[in-house]
């Protein structure tokens, strides 16, 4: 598995700015050459093209030039500031040039004659006034459009890759996805020295996006596909690469929020950074205990993310009050912090980069998803096993403690649960709804502890105005 660390390499880089495109490439695209990125509709290459430019000017002081050959001026820069992205500000400070160039398929055709000499001038000027660094086309399609002579537009794609070398400029260009190559054309992606793959797919009704980086000469570079998402501050790749098992452990541990439930691990709780699994049958209380992880977290001042697959928020707290549980005090605090979606909303890979961003995005100590069982509407085992994986290690590198509720299929036996599921986690906590004695008693059991003494008795607990309560142990 590649390091998410940029490597020593023979070419100079251009970082991009964009989250993760730098760590899958290692530090960015190459510096005074030409990248293709190429997809089909909708998949993202305008917006990495812009982002490119526009994260270079303002993040990097290297000034760009964004030339269009099917929007406006103007509507780029509307569609743009929905991002938060102010064009006409980099252009009015000089550090962005735009420009719209138009072109006519019947003018082609009338003339007989096709250069891309004209193309050069403006270019050049562009660059020139703004001192340009950084240069972005889109699209190549349009660019070519109506051009019927094959060879024409061979010797053309070459002089256009061969000029943006020779004014020492990192240029990104885009390019439609062909029917049986990566273009439509089928010779700019062995011209280009970078090409990147944007993918856009739907399944069981659900869309994912996807980045792959195709080839790269002269260095190396992550070679997965990536899951993508497109978002309000623009677009973020989650580099595979960047998760691994060289994150750091400690002895530390965390209350389960259930003293008598501490008392079971030795009498301290969870390792802080460990991955827990709460998984049992519908009413067992994994969400109880859940909740309970969570208001420890926040009794102790620190400040919890809380997943939510199946309830609103607001439900959830409503019901954790019934236990003497007051989650929605902590929402009002500040220290916890609600994300409540449908499984159904998106694709894994989105679930995985928004888990990122949500981390990132505000002081988070501990995470809590519940239930992971609702993924299974949005991908199979396998799938949902690599997604988990993907997310643990992510809250591992970032020192985590996450707790993880799973609804067992009925009737499974006891201790059975999912066994891709359950060797990914440090520990996992078995509960139990008892129906012969007719009282539904419930039990809960330490499947496993990775590292620690714990106890290995069946432990019967009920719900109370005052928390859970667990039983003597017989």
């Amino acid at each position: 598995m590649p390091s998410d660390k940029p490597r020593s390499t023979g070419i100079a880089k251009c970082p991009t700015g964009i989250a993760g495109l730098d760590e899958i490439t290692y530090g960015g695209l190459p510096r005074g050459r030409p990248t293709l990125v190429c997809g089909g509709a909708g998949s993202g290459k305008t917006l990495l093209a812009m982002e490119f430019v526009v994260r270079g000017a303002r993040d990097f002081g290297e000034s760009g030039v964004f030339v269009s050959f099917e929007e406006t001026s103007e509507e780029l820069a509307a569609n743009m500031a929905s991002l938060g992205f102010d064009l006409p500000a980099l252009v009015k400070q000089k550090k962005l040039a735009l420009d719209y160039v138009r072109i006519e398929r019947s003018e082609i055709q009338e003339t007989g004659e096709y250069n891309l000499e004209g193309l050069f001038v403006r270019l050049a000027s562009a660059i020139d006034e703004v001192g340009a660094k950084r240069v972005a086309l889109d699209s190549l399609e349009a660019l070519f459009a109506g051009l019927p002579n094959e060879a024409i537009l061979r010797a053309e794609l070459r002089r256009l890759f061969q000029w943006l070398k020779q004014r020492g400029v990192t240029a990104v260009i885009t390019a439609e996805q062909g029917r049986n190559a990566l273009t439509r054309h089928g010779m700019e992606e062995y011209i280009s020295d970078c090409v990147i793959f944007l993918d856009h797919r739907v399944f069981n009704q659900i869309a994912t996006r996807r980045l792959r980086v195709v080839k790269y000469r002269g260095t190396s570079h992550g070679t997965n596909e990536y899951p993508t998402m497109i978002d309000a501050s623009g677009l973020s790749v989650l580099p595979v690469s960047s998760l691994g098992l060289d994150y750091g452990v400690t002895s530390e541990r965390v209350s389960t929020g259930v003293e008598a439930l501490d008392s079971m691990f030795d009498g301290k709780g969870y390792y802080r950074g460990s991955s827990v699994l709460i998984a049992g049958g519908a009413g067992t209380g994994k969400t109880s205990f859940a909740a309970a992880f969570a208001d420890a977290v926040c009794r102790r001042g620190e400040h919890c993310l809380y997943l939510a697959y199946e309830e609103s928020p607001a439900q959830i707290a409503r019901n954790m009050a019934s236990i003497g549980i007051d989650l929605a005090g902590w929402v009002k605090s500040g220290r916890l912090r609600f994300h409540a979606v449908r499984s159904t909303l998106y694709g894994l890979e989105q679930h995985l980069v928004a888990i990122r961003g949500l981390v990132e995005v505000a002081r988070t100590d501990c995470v809590v998803m519940d239930p992971i069982t609702n993924l299974g509407s949005v991908g199979g085992t396998a799938e949902i096993a690599a997604m988990l994986t993907r997310v643990i290690d992510y809250l591992k590198q970032t020192g985590m403690t996450t707790v993880f509720t799973s609804l067992s299929a009925a009737g499974a036996a006891y201790g059975q649960t999912d066994a891709c599921v359950s060797s990914l986690m440090d520990t996992v906590l078995l509960l139990e709804q008892d129906h012969a004695t007719g009282d539904h008693g419930r039990s809960l059991f330490i499947m496993k502890s990775r590292g620690m003494a714990h106890s290995n008795a069946v432990r019967e607990f009920k719900f109370t105005r005052h928390g859970i309560e667990l039983e003597p142990a017989t």
